[in-house]
């Protein structure tokens, strides 16, 4: 049996065996206190990824935010990054670091946060974690302060201004020679789906452009670095702007490569965080579990893609990484009909029967944490099973789209089960605090 032969993994196989495997590996959790075996067992890794099966469920919030903010206080992490624009997020990152000329409230931080969707990352889950970084690092040095930053490669335009700002602080002529340069742009309105759609009916692109830009700034770093946060944010813009450029043309051309490109962009990014902060720093990443789990214990790799969590463990090993997923067997999550539609809370059905969901469900209707590392290889869990996705768009009544034939031992260190969740509260449908969410804030 093979990740890539659907049939098995949709079967539901030794189930009794699985279910006995998690009864007697998994641990109950109710409160942070029953963290202590993850924080113990992966707080001195290099780098923690934690993973969500999508991006509108509140349980994979709050408990990513507590494990999270115990890794900070118990290991010293030294920043945050997560699935989500360098631009909006170093707004973040000044206001959580106390920074010049960033906003007076979180609030107003994470109204700015505009493409959609928007209830990812501006949500009260998320405020509430920000203000509690920002609380936390008042109360240390300024050079202990965690920051708040972004992987992802969406924000081709933001960041083309964002260089441009920087450029006309420290150099105006090489602000005028960048503009001239990003005029190629200039003919898609600020949109970036315009432009690769252009550049698919005429392979005319920008990319010398964008390319020569980040050249000149690594070329001229000594000249430029009067500020080692500002020319590193200018830098990781132009790059930015490089890669997504890249991303935007693959995308359109229906090119496997785009997903790719996104997540070596992410890497690449996450390793400059690294390097910025020091050679003794240590990361947490946010993303989804098809970024986080090792696409190689999944049908990815057969379809050509690799993520995240498989590209630091190629590289640093599994001793110094940490990839740990979360899940829900039943519940409700924030989500939308189609790309670019609003938001609206959907149920989400009991897990398929074989999947890992059911396994976990049937061992207990209660929450429950598995460290894979201590199970035995022969391990009845071992064996492929689904493994439930939920993307921004979903269709409950599609429900065997949504499993990826996973692997679990392989593809997490450790694993998180709800047995049922509630869907996420964002900012822009439950605008006042003092009516919802219902019992906000949660004890962080």
């Amino acid at each position: 049996m093979t990740l890539q032969d659907r049939t098995s993994w949709t079967e539901p196989g030794d189930i009794d065996a699985a279910v006995a495997d998690v009864r007697t590996h998994a641990r109950e959790f109710e409160d942070p206190d029953d963290l202590d075996h993850l924080v113990e067992r992966f707080g001195d890794r290099k780098y923690v990824l934690l993973g969500e099966a999508s991006h509108g469920t509140s349980e994979f919030y709050r408990w990513r935010s507590q494990l999270t903010a115990r890794l900070i206080r118990e290991k010293d992490f030294s920043f945050v990054a997560i699935e989500g624009d360098w631009t909006d997020c170093y707004e973040v990152n000044r206001y959580v670091k106390g920074l010049q000329d960033s906003h007076n409230t979180i609030r107003a931080v994470l109204d700015a946060f505009d493409r959609w969707p928007t209830w990812m990352w501006a949500n009260w889950e998320t405020l509430e974690f920000l203000d509690w970084l920002e609380i936390r690092n008042q109360e240390v040095p300024e050079a202990d302060r965690v920051g708040f930053f972004g992987l992802d490669v969406y924000s081709l335009f933001e960041s083309l201004e964002a260089v441009i700002e920087y450029l006309d602080d420290v150099d105006p002529a090489a602000a005028a020679d960048a503009r001239d340069a990003y005029r190629c742009f200039e003919p898609y309105g600020e949109d970036a789906q315009e432009y690769a759609q252009a550049v698919r009916m005429v392979p005319e692109s920008c990319e010398d452009e964008v390319v020569d830009i980040l050249t000149r700034l690594r070329e001229d770093v000594q000249k430029y670095d009067h500020g080692r946060d500002d020319y590193f944010t200018a830098e990781q813009n132009a790059l930015v702007a490089k890669n997504a450029e890249q991303y935007y043309r693959e995308m359109v051309r229906g090119n496997i490569d785009s997903w790719n490109v996104r997540d070596r962009h992410m890497v690449e990014t996450l390793d400059r965080l690294q390097d910025h902060h020091g050679s003794d720093s240590k990361g947490i990443v946010w993303a989804h579990n098809t970024h986080v789990g090792d696409a190689r214990a999944t049908d990815m790799e057969a379809r050509g893609r690799l993520n995240i969590g498989q590209l630091v463990r190629q590289r640093d090993g599994k001793t110094d990484t940490a990839l740990i997923g979360m899940g829900s067997e039943r519940g409700s999550v924030i989500a939308a009909d189609s790309w670019g539609q609003p938001s609206e809370e959907l149920t989400v059905p009991p897990a398929r029967e074989g999947s890992y969901e059911h396994v976990f469900h049937l061992a207990g209707a209660h929450d429950q944490l598995l460290v894979t590392g201590q199970l035995p290889e022969d391990s009845a869990l071992a064996r492929p099973r689904g493994n439930r996705a939920i993307g921004v768009v979903y269709h409950p009544t599609r429900e065997a789209g949504n499993y990826v034939p996973t692997d679990l031992l392989e593809r997490y260190d450790a694993f998180l089960h709800f047995d049922e969740t509630r869907a996420l509260h964002p900012l822009e449908l439950h605008a006042e605090r003092d009516v919802v969410p219902d019992l906000y804030p949660w004890g962080l």
